[in-house]
């Protein structure tokens, strides 16, 4: 073998071979894929015999079937007279069987809202399923009982947000909930005690991007106000002190010392913080780093 790291797989003999050599590394390699080749998305579509993949964001995480609602046979021929009053009937039951408790019924509602919330906010798969992952547990716990279905809904999607690395305010979370901050941030509490959870403060760094993207400045900036905050989590400043008026401060001096000029308020309104608190922290990050920004 010449040391090549550059291969090829064959899949007409099964063979994992050197690209430059040509030497066989691997033979007999067993295609996981189907059997059979389809040319455009319908075609694949049609011949598929699986279904949609197990998700947690369904109270019967999607295992179950459902009778269609069109009312065609299997022909695609119109079901007419008795038959299609038959079919109702047996949709109808075949609803009320897949949430037949109350645990359901909750999980249920619980689960849409959540998916509501997750995509109004435009979060990735990802956090939803965490997200219905903690609630879930949360039931399995009792924990869910005698308290708030959408605070708890909201509590586990902020904790999903954390865990997953794209922090949302509560802020942001309240503004598509149906319940308080100060209901969402007591759930939160609860829920992170039951649950064990042992989350990490959110760093003032994993704001920068998304507070920059809203403001339209460029990478390069981003990238400045990065290295600031880096220093100034080296050095202690950032202790104590809300993060995400941290990396609207760090923006607004980036923005400065890169020619993108914007204004404390127009910082402030993305990172939904107060223009006071742009302004300290401002004061802080300049003085303590020692930053010459130009007026």
């Amino acid at each position: 073998m010449c040391g090549s790291t550059e291969f090829i797989y064959d899949p007409r003999r099964g063979e994992i071979v050197c690209k430059v050599c040509g030497y066989v590394i691997e033979e007999n390699v067993v295609d996981e894929g189907p059997e059979w080749r389809a040319f455009d998305p319908d075609q694949r579509a049609k011949r598929a015999r699986t279904g949609a993949p197990m998700t947690l964001m369904i109270h019967d995480k999607g295992l179950s079937t459902d009778i269609d609602w069109r009312d065609k046979d299997i022909h695609g021929n119109q079901i007419t007279g008795m038959y299609r009053s038959k079919m109702r009937r047996l949709r109808m039951w075949q609803r009320r069987m897949r949430i037949n408790d109350a645990a359901e019924r909750n999980l249920a509602f619980a689960l849409s809202e959540l998916d509501r919330m997750a995509a109004q906010m435009r979060l990735p798969r990802r956090v939803k399923e965490v997200a219905a992952s903690l609630y879930r547990k949360a039931v399995m716990k009792k924990l869910i009982r005698g308290r708030s279905i959408e605070g708890m809904v909201s509590a586990a999607l902020y904790a999903a947000c954390r865990m997953e690395g794209i922090p949302r305010t509560l802020d942001e979370i309240a503004a598509v909930s149906k319940v308080t901050k100060k209901e969402i941030g007591r759930s939160y509490r609860f829920l992170a005690r039951g649950l064990n959870l042992n989350l990490r403060p959110t760093s003032p760094i994993e704001y920068v991007d998304r507070f920059g993207d809203a403001l339209g400045v460029s990478s390069r900036t981003k990238e400045r106000a990065k290295e600031i905050l880096r220093e100034a989590i080296k050095r202690g400043i950032t202790s104590g002190k809300g993060p995400t008026g941290l990396a609207a401060a760090a923006l607004y001096v980036a923005s400065l010392l890169e020619g993108e000029k914007k204004t404390q308020r127009e910082v402030a309104e993305v990172a939904h913080v107060t223009e006071v608190t742009v302004r300290n922290r401002y004061k802080e990050l300049v003085e303590k780093l020692g930053i010459n920004v130009p007026m």
